[in-house]
């Protein structure tokens, strides 16, 4: 009888094992929980509504194929209106009360250093939106933090590249003082010796700036032979404008990459024209070569959200995508328990997203470079492929 009842209640506690091992990492009928946190309104909704909108529309399409593993696909999406406080708070909630696996967002770049040290503490993977490489580094202390967004070191290498192949030697720069422009100076400052640039005007304005011509009369001044701007928002157009109305068309003159919305050529007109910008493919994806390895996935991608929401994608609405679909592709693996996902995030390797081909290690949690962005030019209201 000791014998029979030890294997009873032996197959008893093998049956509870089991039990809650399936309920940690595939618990049909339970939904995976995917927190969000965008910049829906506020002074950065340009940015965070695509992201809204192609989060929303690939939850959609996930459940409307029967979820993942099974389980529905619900996704919390928090508004941080364009403040790190908010976003805090927005974290917060998600961890402790929605109780979700992963986060994706915030939008830009001072939001989401608010909030990575929320995720940190807590461990709860965090597959930030934005831009700036203090996101992920230093990688020892930013284990449970990604993001997909290139970053500004990437980019600033990129224009140095081709300004070299340029034959360009003295370059002016302006940057708002938002955290990613602040990030964005600290690299092109940075990085210049590297590249043999000079920089021979270094300006600053605000964010909600509207006028920019003593700057660029200063810069003008100077005689450079191409100028950088690094902001976001409506300075990006007043930049450009200035750079135009002061006659300086004959000077390069360079966006960030916060430029990549086809919008920015639309409401610029004839001003754009020649201007340069690095740009992740989903941008261009019409004009992507037949064998990009990006093609398929950003024209699908392109032809989805265009007839759903009848106006052009973006490289934010692709930052969105990428993140989600990491996420979506570490639940399908491992399940949503927070640690697992986190470690296969890390090893991920070749996921052909939006804004690049991602290769992830435990010293790199962007998992992009230089070559993931293409330079740009404007090219009678359309972007070309830089020559």
């Amino acid at each position: 009888m000791r014998g029979r009842a030890w294997v009873i209640m032996a197959l008893f506690t093998t049956l509870i094992v089991w039990s809650v091992g399936i309920k940690d990492s595939f618990s049909k009928g339970e939904p995976y929980k995917v927190g969000a946190i965008f910049s829906v309104t506020g002074v950065a909704s340009f940015l965070g509504e695509p992201e809204k909108k192609t989060a929303e529309m690939i939850r959609d399409a996930i459940n409307a194929k029967g979820g993942i593993n099974g389980n529905k696909l619900e996704l919390i999406i928090y508004d941080d209106e364009s403040d790190s406080t908010k976003a805090i708070l927005a974290a917060k909630r998600l961890i402790s009360k929605d109780e979700v696996s992963v986060i994706i967002g915030p939008t830009r770049s001072g939001e989401s250093l608010a909030v990575a040290p929320i995720a940190e503490k807590e461990q709860v993977p965090l597959i930030s939106c934005a831009s700036s490489y203090k996101i992920v580094t230093p990688p020892e202390e930013k284990r449970w933090i990604f993001k997909v967004a290139p970053s500004d070191s990437h980019v600033v290498e990129k224009i140095y590249e081709f300004m070299r192949e340029k034959g360009v030697k003295k370059v002016a720069i302006l940057t708002d003082s938002t955290s990613y422009g602040a990030s964005g100076r600290e690299e092109l400052l940075r990085y210049a010796p590297h590249y043999g640039i000079e920089i021979v005007a270094d300006e600053r304005y605000g964010p909600k700036d509207t006028d920019l011509t003593a700057q660029f009369t200063k810069i003008k001044g100077v005689k450079p032979d191409a100028i950088i701007n690094w902001s976001i928002g409506p300075t990006q157009i007043l930049a450009t404008k200035t750079w135009r109305q002061l006659g300086m068309a004959g000077t390069l003159f360079f966006q960030s990459h916060g430029f990549g919305n086809k919008k920015n050529l639309e409401m610029l007109g004839e001003d754009a024209e020649g201007l340069y910008v690095p740009l992740p493919p989903v941008v261009i994806g019409p004009v992507l070569p037949e064998d990009h390895p990006q093609k398929k996935v950003i024209m699908t991608y392109t032809k989805e959200y265009e007839s759903k929401f009848n106006e052009p994608v973006s490289s934010f609405g692709g930052h969105a995508w990428d993140a989600l679909y990491l996420a979506i592709d570490a639940l399908s693996h491992v399940g949503p328990n927070r640690a697992k996902i986190r470690d296969y995030l890390e090893k991920k390797q070749n996921f052909i997203g939006q804004l690049g081909i991602f290769n992830f290690s435990p010293t790199d949690h962007n998992g992009l470079s230089k070559k993931d962005l293409i330079m740009v030019q404007v090219v009678k209201g359309n972007w070309t492929i830089a020559k």
